[in-house]
């Protein structure tokens, strides 16, 4: 009996018949390689393989198996994803195999409605799926319940695991397993899933931790790539309709004629006219901007307008229209988006797929770009890029096409390496320790300052933060009432602390901000973070509002609808850029390939970005004279390492008498120098480093504070600067980067 018999006679009838009703010729190799790990070991599973692969049945069908006659007295299953649209969502594929198994499945998160989950609290089985707000919840406010409700636990199956490693968020998860093991006395078996993990060793140490069982990574043959993707470019002055004959071979000779609002945006609208797309941008603000200027442009064509948007801080009924309209096979619907749509929310057959501006990494791209082609056909994404025409007097690296260099570098990386950036382990979270260490204290109630050092610093995350530094946080804590010692000399949660964690929004590790609610008569449109005045107007949900009515005690906004289309901004961090992403964009620089994807405009646009670089000795000389005392480097170094080097020579800038010093998007630095020249500069900063070294904490002023993660403003700002030269900071890569633009003047 082969591999592939063998698994499927382990299946249990109902399995099989689901497999033969859906047609499926065989099993696929990742549901074969999961199904040993499962039926034949007590390891945890990480399970990484491309979008639409069947990772959700590949790990399902072991476990409905195991759990066949063998269904504990509790739940036996968590599922944990990092967006409620994703458990709403997720089991839907497998929804009908559920149903015939008789395993009952809970939704929990903040939108369910509590009678659902009284319902699991009367009588806990079957699978769980929740958010790791919720498992916070239950955490701190059910912690006399916990063994009863999860003391069969099997399995824990962990979601996008590509969004969790490493971060606060992912980390909480972990700590949040291991008080559960604790509780209950074992540690389940975990499996990981996602289509996008850089590092798996990596990963798979990140997802084992502290559970005491080795972790599997079956590596599934690699996938011959078929994609069909292209590139365009466009001036957004530019008076040129279409600014290029290939783009006018997609459009009719009337829209030719009619008022152009953009020929960007003209272009990604003839992209997605007729059919079901995502229109992907890397902000909440383009996101909205595009969706609106999409809409106006079908009102001025006379088309009808099919255009929907989902984005984080729209109200739960807008993204789930959004995403109902999506799987309605009979609707072409077209949905501008941010990163909550980039995730395996199944929204059916997808015909393409349009990036506005480049990804910030090739995960991202990877799980954009798996949005489509599914069903047996290729991934489809068109990359639309839209520039300011430079003025003759623009400065050298303003002439530059930073984004159109990005997304090349990015596709490149893949198509060559099969790179995808590895997860970043952090190393000192403190925040978390904070969140963690009042979590603990309120499902325990009071313990000794040495139970609850062993406690918390016992979490696999927080194992890197010494006794000594995780004292002074608890000294801080006390001296500011989040903590407070008792006469036993024990510890509780003190009134400040009370005051935080009475609030839903602690159950969250990552950072909110205190949004207004903005409400169209009886509807919620979603949220904004600063609130107009009565009487101006902003956009939200793809349209422009007016302000009626601003409560602020409430925090409540009530509007009005208004044509036209504004811009909105919200805070936000981007997110990292790798090293190599910015190496290989030197290497697009440098090289005279020819790159299959890139339509007319975009080949051409890189061509004359490619003769500015050569012509001017930036890829020869990484420091370049821009006239007077302006200077400008390249360092070609990701968001840490740059931020490094952007520190190391600001360190220097009395010697050389530097000022001025400005940075853009991690791609370069301008600066006033008025002392020395380029070769000195080389010469002066490869020296330091070779005599001493990068030392990151001599980096960090003493008035600094940099405050980044959810609880950092609670932390004493010695160990936030510990914390920052130890997580944001990256002194190897900058240091040897600095060697390497000395050499360029000895070759």
């Amino acid at each position: 009996m082969n591999n592939i018999d063998s698994v499927f006679e382990r299946f249990p009838d109902y399995i099989r018949e689901y497999i033969y009703s859906h047609s499926w010729d065989s099993l696929r190799e990742i549901q074969l390689l999961a199904a040993d790990s499962l039926f034949n070991s007590e390891n945890n599973l990480l399970l990484t393989s491309s979008t639409a692969s069947g990772k959700t049945e590949a790990a399902f069908f072991p476990i409905l198996t195991m759990l066949e006659g063998n269904l504990p007295e509790s739940v036996a299953v968590l599922y944990i994803a990092p967006l409620k649209s994703l458990i709403n969502d997720q089991f839907g594929r497998i929804e009908e195999l559920l149903d015939i198994s008789g395993i009952p499945v809970t939704h929990w998160h903040g939108d369910v409605a509590q009678s659902h989950k009284k319902k699991l609290l009367e009588k806990p089985r079957g699978i769980l799926q929740i958010t790791p707000e919720s498992l916070e919840s239950m955490l701190m406010n059910r912690s006399n319940d916990l063994v009863r409700i999860f003391s069969g636990l099997m399995f824990v199956v962990i979601d996008e695991i590509h969004t969790l490693t490493g971060s606060d968020r992912g980390n909480q998860i972990i700590c949040q397993l291991s008080r559960l093991g604790r509780l209950i006395g074992h540690h389940p078996r975990r499996i990981g899933l996602s289509a996008t993990v850089g590092d798996t060793e990596l990963a798979a140490s990140w997802l084992g931790a502290g559970s005491g069982r080795d972790t599997d990574v079956p590596v599934p043959t690699p996938e011959k790539l078929r994609w069909r993707l292209g590139m365009e470019h466009f001036y957004i002055q530019n008076d040129a309709h279409l600014q290029s004959d290939d783009a006018r071979k997609n459009v009719d000779e009337g829209a030719l004629k009619r008022a152009v609002i953009d020929a960007g945006y003209e272009y990604i609208y003839d992209c997605v006219r007729d059919k079901k797309s995502l229109v992907f941008s890397n902000s909440r603000e383009e996101t909205e901007y595009i969706t609106a200027t999409l809409r106006q442009i079908a009102k001025n064509r006379g088309d009808k307008d099919i255009f929907l948007i989902h984005h984080g801080n729209l109200s739960a009924s807008i993204r789930e229209e959004a995403e109902q309209k999506m799987k309605d096979e009979d609707i072409h619907a077209v949905t501008c988006a941010t990163v909550t749509m980039e995730l395996g929310i199944d929204i059916g057959k997808l015909e393409r797929v349009v990036q506005n501006s480049s990804p910030n990494s090739v995960s991202s791209l990877l799980q954009r770009l798996g949005r489509s082609g599914r069903r047996g056909q290729p991934p489809e994404m068109m990359l639309v890029f839209r520039e300011e025409d430079p003025l003759p007097n623009t400065p050298l690296p303003q002439l530059l096409p930073w984004e159109l260099l990005r997304a090349i570098a990015i596709v490149q990386l893949y198509i060559e390496e099969r790179f995808i950036e590895p997860p970043r382990i952090k190393k000192l979270p403190f925040s978390l320790a904070f969140h963690q260490t009042l979590s603990t204290l309120a499902s325990s109630g009071e313990l000794t300052p040495r139970a609850l050092a062993e406690r918390v610093l016992g979490l696999p995350p927080l194992s890197r933060i010494t006794k000594e530094d995780y004292k002074t946080l608890l000294i801080s804590m006390i001296e500011n009432d989040y903590i407070e010692m008792t006469e036993e000399k024990g510890l509780i949660v003190g009134l400040a602390g009370e005051r935080l964690i009475s609030s839903f929004k602690f159950y969250a590790v990552f950072k909110d901000s205190e949004d207004f609610t903005v409400r169209h008569e009886s509807e919620e449109i979603g949220t904004i973070t600063t609130p107009p005045p009565v009487g101006d107007r902003f956009a939200l949900a793809g349209k422009v509002w007016e302000v009626e009515e601003l409560d602020v005690a409430r925090k409540l906004i009530y509007v009005k609808p208004v044509e036209g289309k504004m811009e909105v901004s919200w805070p936000g961090d981007y997110g990292e850029i790798h090293t190599k992403i910015l190496k290989r964009m030197r290497r697009v620089l440098e090289e005279d390939t020819v790159y299959p994807y890139l339509k007319p405009n975009a080949a051409h646009r890189l061509e004359v970005a490619r003769h500015l670089a050569r012509n001017t000795g930036m890829l020869e000389h990484s420091i370049v004279h821009l006239g007077g005392y302006l200077w400008c480097i390249f360092p070609w170094l990701g968001t840490r390492s740059f931020r490094t080097f952007r520190k190391f020579l600001a360190s220097h800038a009395f010697e050389y008498r530097i000022s001025g010093i400005e940075h853009e998007a991690g791609a370069y630095i301008t600066f006033k120098m008025e002392r020395g020249n380029d070769y000195a500069l080389a010469q002066g900063l490869a020296s330091a480093v070779e005599r001493e070294g990068i030392s990151p904490m001599s980096l960090i002023g003493q008035a600094e504070n940099p405050v980044f993660d959810k609880y950092d403003e609670y932390i004493p700002n010695s160990l936030l600067q510990k914390a920052y030269a130890a997580d944001k900071l990256d002194p190897n890569e900058a240091a040897e980067r600095i060697i390497e633009i000395y050499k360029e003047y000895k070759e």
